[in-house]
C-alpha cells in the first residue's frame, strides 16, 4: 500500500511534470501517446498472463482488450494532431460594434494532474493506461493511477513498461504516477495538486469519492462512471417476429464476460403474452457463466439475486448451466411493481443475471421506463409498423446511448461514441470513451487584446489557419486540408 509520503512524492513528480505537458506541442504529445501504445502491444504476452492470473477473464478477451487499449491511445495521439478539440475561437476587434468589441480568442487547455481510478472488469481498457488516462494525457496533463486491487501486479508491471516508453519518448518524469490502497486513493482525490478525477466502479465507492471531491476546499470535477442497468424495450411485433433470435442475443450479451460489463442488458421489457420468457429459458439453458472478478464481486452476487427475489413479484425464469463460478440467472417481474418500487427492482446486480419486466399495453410500458434510472445505454427492438416514437423519446431522456439493433455489450472507440448516461450512470454529461472525452480535462481560457507573441502559440495568426478554428461566427477548415 501506498503511504502518505509516497504519495508526496508522486504528486510532487506530477505537479513538476504538469507544465512540460501544458506547453508540449501537438506533435510531442501525440509521439508520448503512440510510444505508451507500441509498448503496450510490444508486452502484450507478458502482460495477458499476468492478467489472466489475477482476473481469469480468459487469454482471448484479455488478447483483445490489449488492442483495444492501445488503439485509443492512437485515437487520442490523432485527436490531438487534428487539433479541433481546442475549440479555437476568434472574435475580431469591432469598433463600430454597440457597444465596441475587443478583440477576444478563446480556447481550452488543460487542467493540471489528474488522478485515475481503474476499475476491476477491464484490466487494461479502464485501468492505467485505459481510456482515462489517454484521454488526459492528450488533453495535456500528467496522471496519478489508484491501482485496482483485483490486478496489482498488472498495475505494477503496466506502469513499469510505459513509464520507460514514455521516458524514451522524451515525455517527462511524472507523467505516470501509481498509488495502491483505499486510504492512498481518498488522499489523491483531496490533494490540492490533483485537478480532476476519473473513476469506473460501484455507485458506493463512487459517491464517496464525488462527494469528497466537491467537499475540496478548491472542489473539482470528478468523472464518475458509477452504475447502469441498461434497459431494452422489445415490442409484440418484434418479439413475435424474431424472438428466438432476439433471446439467443439477450443472453449471449448479459452473460458476456459473466455479466461483468458495465452496459450488460439488465432490465428488459418484454411483452407479456408473446412467449419471450420461454424462448429466452430454452436459450439460457446451454448458458455458462464463469468466475468472478474479485471475492467481493463474488460474495455479492448472490446478495443481489436474494435482493431480488425477496420481492413477492420477482420469480426464477431459467438458470444457465451449472459449472464453475456464477451460475446465469433470468428473472421475471411485472411492469406496475417496476413502476410502484423501482428502488427494489431497479438495482444494478453485477455479474451473470437479467430481469424480464412483463407489460400488458404502452401504458403500462411507458410508466415503468419512467421509473428506469439514467443509464449508460438503451436498446429497442421494434418493427417498421411500429410507433414507437414516444418509447423512444422515453428512452433517450434516460440514456447516452441508444441501439436499434444488436445488444449494448461492446463499446466502439470513435470519435462520435458517448460513454455516459444521466446519474447514476455517470456523473456528468461527458462520455469517458471515444474522441469527446478528452473535454473533461480541460477548461476553456479567453484572450482580450493579447499581442501576439504572448498567445498561445494555436490562437496566434500564423498557426490558427492551420487548425480547425471558428473567426467571427464562421467555421474554417485547415488550409491544408481545405478544399
Amino acid at each position: 500500500m501506498t503511504t502518505i509520503e509516497e504519495l508526496e512524492s508522486i504528486l510532487a513528480e506530477s505537479a513538476s511534470a504538469a507544465p512540460v505537458w501544458r506547453h508540449s506541442t501537438a506533435l510531442e504529445r501525440a509521439a508520448w501517446l503512440r510510444a505508451a501504445a507500441d509498448a503496450l502491444d510490444a508486452n502484450a504476452a507478458e502482460l495477458v498472463a499476468i492478467a489472466d492470473e489475477e482476473t481469469h477473464l480468459g487469454q482471448a478477451r484479455l488478447t483483445g482488450e490489449v488492442g483495444r487499449t492501445s488503439g485509443q491511445l492512437r485515437l487520442f495521439a490523432t485527436v490531438v494532431e487534428e487539433g479541433s478539440y481546442l475549440e479555437l475561437t476568434i472574435d475580431d476587434a469591432d469598433a463600430a460594434a454597440t457597444p465596441p468589441r475587443p478583440e477576444l480568442r478563446r480556447l481550452l487547455v488543460p487542467l493540471g494532474p489528474v488522478a485515475v481510478f481503474s476499475a476491476s472488469n477491464f484490466p487494461f481498457a479502464f485501468s492505467v493506461v485505459g481510456g482515462d488516462t489517454a484521454s488526459a494525457w492528450a488533453a495535456g496533463n500528467p496522471v496519478v493511477v489508484k491501482a485496482h486491487s483485483g490486478h496489482p501486479r498488472l498495475s505494477e508491471r503496466t506502469a513499469e513498461i510505459v513509464r520507460a516508453a514514455l521516458h524514451a519518448a522524451g515525455a517527462p518524469e511524472g507523467s505516470l504516477g501509481l498509488v495502491e490502497g483505499r486510504e492512498a486513493g481518498n488522499a489523491l482525490v483531496r490533494h490540492p495538486s490533483i485537478q480532476a478525477a476519473g473513476f469506473t466502479g460501484s455507485l458506493s465507492g463512487g459517491r464517496t469519492l464525488f462527494d469528497l471531491a466537491s467537499s475540496r476546499p478548491d472542489p473539482i470535477p470528478f468523472y464518475g462512471e458509477l452504475g447502469s442497468v441498461n434497459p431494452v424495450v422489445i415490442t409484440e411485433a418484434a418479439a413475435r417476429a424474431r424472438g428466438g433470435d432476439l433471446a439467443a442475443g439477450l443472453v449471449g450479451s448479459f452473460t458476456l464476460g459473466a455479466g461483468q460489463f458495465c452496459t450488460k442488458p439488465g432490465v428488459v421489457f418484454v411483452p407479456a403474452e408473446a412467449g419471450f420468457e420461454d424462448a429466452v429459458a430454452d436459450a439460457v439453458t446451454s448458458a455458462a457463466g464463469g468466475r468472478l472478478l474479485t471475492d467481493r464481486i463474488t460474495a455479492a452476487f448472490p446478495e443481489g439475486i436474494a435482493h431480488l427475489q425477496a420481492d413477492d413479484s420477482v420469480s426464477i425464469v431459467a438458470l444457465g448451466a451449472d459449472g464453475e463460478g456464477a451460475r446465469p440467472v433470468v428473472l421475471t417481474t411485472d411492469a406496475a411493481a417496476v413502476a410502484a418500487r423501482p428502488e427494489v427492482l431497479l438495482e444494478e446486480c453485477f455479474g451473470p443475471v437479467t430481469l424480464l419486466v412483463r407489460y400488458s399495453g404502452e401504458d403500462e410500458l411507458r410508466a415503468a421506463l419512467r421509473a428506469v434510472p439514467g443509464s449508460l445505454t438503451a436498446t429497442l427492438h421494434s418493427e417498421a409498423s411500429d410507433d414507437v416514437s414516444e418509447i423512444l423519446d422515453l428512452l433517450q431522456q434516460h440514456a447516452g446511448r441508444v441501439l436499434f439493433a444488436g445488444w449494448p455489450t461492446g463499446v466502439a472507440v470513435t470519435w462520435s461514441q458517448q460513454h455516459g448516461g444521466p446519474w447514476p450512470a455517470t456523473t456528468s454529461v461527458h462520455t469517458s470513451v471515444g474522441a469527446t472525452a478528452i473535454r473533461r480535462f480541460l477548461r476553456p481560457i479567453a484572450f482580450q487584446d493579447a499581442p501576439q507573441h504572448l498567445l498561445p502559440l494555436p490562437l496566434r495568426d500564423d498557426s490558427i489557419t492551420s487548425l480547425p478554428h471558428r473567426r467571427n461566427g464562421e467555421l474554417r477548415l485547415p488550409e491544408r486540408t481545405a478544399r
